[in-house]
């Protein structure tokens, strides 16, 4: 049963193994003992595999119930009242064209555009 927060704790766990097994050798790993975004992605299930654009939540539920938890981090979301077995071709059409529309930012704040002056009454 996948759980986002059990591949994190199965991705923290191999990677610690794979340091223990060096530290055992003596090689001195844990003295530089660092992990970073690319070591956890490398050991959760999806590794090699890029992360998700856009995540499709169905039946209006404004949540993302334990899935994916590290790879959507910049996901967009389309939330549809839709429920998934009712699903189909054109509920996706419509999330992929709401897709379209958005302002990809990964995280950032909005692209600075220039002020544009309020109309003044005459």
């Amino acid at each position: 049963n996948y759980g986002g927060r059990a591949e994190l704790v199965d991705a923290f766990n191999a990677i610690f193994d794979r340091f223990r097994k060096k530290a055992v050798n003596g090689n001195g790993a844990l003295a530089n003992f660092r992990v970073d975004e690319e070591t956890i992605a490398e050991n959760l299930y999806t590794a090699g595999l890029p992360d998700p654009d856009l995540l499709i939540r169905t039946s209006g539920e404004l949540r993302i119930s334990n899935f994916l938890l590290w790879q959507i981090a910049y996901a967009e979301i389309y939330v549809t009242e839709t429920l998934w077995p009712d699903f189909r071709r054109v509920e996706l059409y419509a999330a992929l064209a709401d897709y379209q529309k958005r302002e990809r930012r990964y995280g950032g704040l909005a692209a600075e555009r220039p002020e544009v002056p309020a109309l003044q009454p005459e």
